[in-house]
């Protein structure tokens, strides 16, 4: 484990009143961990900002599955990029609707390529991508 080093910040009361609330109903048990999430959330952005830096992101579409081929064009869209999906899992939420999340893997631009098409796809009707890393730069 690495050698923890303190540090101390000036922040007002309110605000810091307001961000103990909000890590508590999170579930965080000290101010530390929640500033360390912070900080590892920026650096993990930091690694997006480099297009050849290599990450890992999902990628989560709800869509209509009755829209006309969008299925197809999914899974061809895996199929044609299998080197950056690692796998994805549909479940059918109703009669209508799917869920799908891919999880993929890879240089960041091509990742960020790849899920910005499936967003974008016509008949999505939602899509989010969450990036992440392979965590080798973060402690």
């Amino acid at each position: 484990m690495a050698r923890m080093e303190r540090y101390t910040i000036t922040i007002p009361e309110d605000l810091l009143a307001r961000y103990d609330s909000l890590i508590q109903s999170q579930g965080y048990t000290n101010r530390s961990e929640a500033i360390r999430d912070l900080v590892r959330d920026a650096l993990i952005e930091e690694e997006w900002a480099d297009a050849s830096e290599k990450v890992a992101a999902t990628v989560t579409l709800v869509y209509d599955h009755h829209f006309s081929e969008l299925a197809h064009r999914l899974t061809d869209l895996q199929h044609h990029h299998a080197g950056l999906v690692v796998v994805s899992t549909h479940i059918h939420l109703d009669n209508d609707n799917c869920l799908e999340v891919i999880i993929l893997r890879g240089r960041c631009g091509e990742v960020r390529a790849l899920a910005e098409k499936m967003i974008a796809l016509r008949g999505v009707k939602h899509g989010k991508v969450v990036h992440t890393t392979e965590g080798s730069r973060i402690g």
